[in-house]
């Protein structure tokens, strides 16, 4: 009997340890961690360098409150990471995580729109499906539905767009013609809520767990950058899931050649070894608001000393051992792999990623599109089948939440192809057995 309680009653066994992108239990049985967690451990597991660093702050100090000290660790982060980020992105505000980066990025937005004397502006624009966090700030931007209906009345609830699942809807993902038919969504959005009352568009470069690792059409990434310069309405990049070099770029905008405005990042940044995540901002936006009295909100463990040196050691590490560029082949490698099995399970509607964020997505009808019965629950069934076979993968509802079923295979950053033929056979067996399943849990 435990004291702990988190989103369900479903038992899992207690953590052992873990190593690269392998984990075991007290009983010793051995899981690929084929998700990374929850697209966190983008290093992999127990890495010497990264936990010698956490090492050698502890001797020095754990916490110092951000009001009272400047710490090294903190300094030394956020100028490692405004390296990355494209010019002018220059000014960090450290969180723990990725509902709290897009918080940060939320009211540093309606902060700097007030300094500009635009008060009316305070909508933002979302997509649906979409996920952007679990606090309730976060929850009024995220587009599913099963997340947010029975917290609507306590929020301000924003607008949303469709979100560009070409696939879904028939059209061609490498047609620029396509990528604009969605884009111009954003625009008439803009216009009918009024352009003036219009903030920020939020968007994931490749979507994270609300659409299974959805790669844009060609064109919407540039058009939405230009529909937002010229209705004045901020561009915040959410990055929690694709930042740190997962989709083979150590931001996802990168394979965009764009700018946002904000940026939110989390998860692979501090890769599971300490609670950390990052607003990065325009230094003038940041400049007009501190100009104007300073920003007024704040986490306790903003900029922890021990967090940050963590993070620190984690940008070294992806750096020394060319993570990114090996999310890149890997991800190749990943692909190739799950089309083989699309081959051969018709069951298997999409297979869509980049780099080692990839995901595919299980139909009823791969002309139709038609989704498996609710029914079947083949988002948990699938998980649980794998996660007895000791491969760990990670799946949500595909269709806002209500219907349809995708799976996320993120491996560590690390991954080599032998891993990845170990985890296909894993995903093989335990595709088979849920066919086997099938026709007993849709009576059931």
């Amino acid at each position: 009997m435990s004291n702990l309680f988190y989103q369900t009653k479903s038992p899992r066994p207690v953590l052992d340890r873990a190593d690269g992108i392998y984990m075991w239990d007290v009983s010793g049985k051995r899981y690929i961690d084929g998700s990374s967690g929850a697209m966190v451990s983008n290093i992999g597991h127990s890495n010497a360098a990264v936990l010698d660093a956490m090492r050698a702050q502890m001797d020095k100090s754990t916490f110092g409150y951000r009001l009272h000290f400047q710490t090294e660790a903190s300094e030394e982060l956020a100028e490692k990471i405004t390296a990355l980020t494209p010019d002018g992105l220059d000014k960090v505000f450290f969180v723990s995580g990725g509902s709290e980066a897009v918080e940060s990025c939320l009211k540093l937005a309606r902060q700097y729109v007030l300094t500009q004397g635009q008060a009316q502006r305070y909508k933002v624009i979302s997509r649906f499906p979409s996920y952007h966090g679990c606090t309730l700030g976060a929850l009024s931007i995220t587009g599913m539905s099963t997340m947010t209906a029975p917290f609507d009345p306590m929020m301000q609830r924003m607008p949303k767009i469709p979100a560009p699942r070409a696939y879904l809807d028939g059209l061609d993902p490498n047609n620029e013609a396509t990528g604009w038919y969605y884009a111009d969504m954003l625009e008439q959005k803009i216009l009918d809520e009024g352009p003036e009352t219009v903030m920020a568009f939020i968007v994931e470069p490749v979507g994270g767990a609300s659409t299974g690792a959805l790669v844009p059409p060609e064109g919407y990434m540039q058009r939405i950058r230009e529909i937002c310069t010229q209705y004045g309405v901020l561009l915040i990049h959410d990055e929690v899931m694709t930042g740190g070099g997962r989709t083979g770029a150590f931001f996802g905008a990168e394979h965009w050649d764009i700018a946002p405005d904000l940026i939110c990042l989390s998860k692979g940044f501090g890769a599971g070894y300490a609670p950390l995540g990052a607003m990065i901002a325009r230094g003038d936006m940041v400049d007009a608001v501190m100009d104007a009295g300073g920003f007024i909100h704040g986490f306790t463990y903003a900029g922890n000393p021990l967090a940050c040196a963590a993070g620190s050691a984690v940008l070294d590490e992806i750096a020394r051992q060319d993570m990114v560029g090996n999310a890149a082949k890997m991800g190749d490698a990943l692909a190739q792999r799950l089309a083989g099995l699309m081959q051969r399970y018709p069951l298997i509607g999409d297979v869509r990623g980049k780099g080692l964020l990839t995901a595919f997505e299980l139909m009823a009808d791969r002309g139709t599109k038609q989704p498996l019965p609710t029914a079947v629950n083949a988002h948990s069934r699938l998980v649980d089948i794998a996660y007895d076979n000791g491969l760990i993968i990670y799946s949500r509802r595909t269709r806002g939440g209500a219907s349809g079923d995708h799976f996320l295979v993120c491996p560590p950053m690390i991954v080599t192809e032998a891993q990845l033929d170990e985890m296909t056979d894993m995903l093989d067996r335990s595709l088979a057995q849920f066919m086997a399943e099938m026709p007993k849990l849709a009576a059931e």
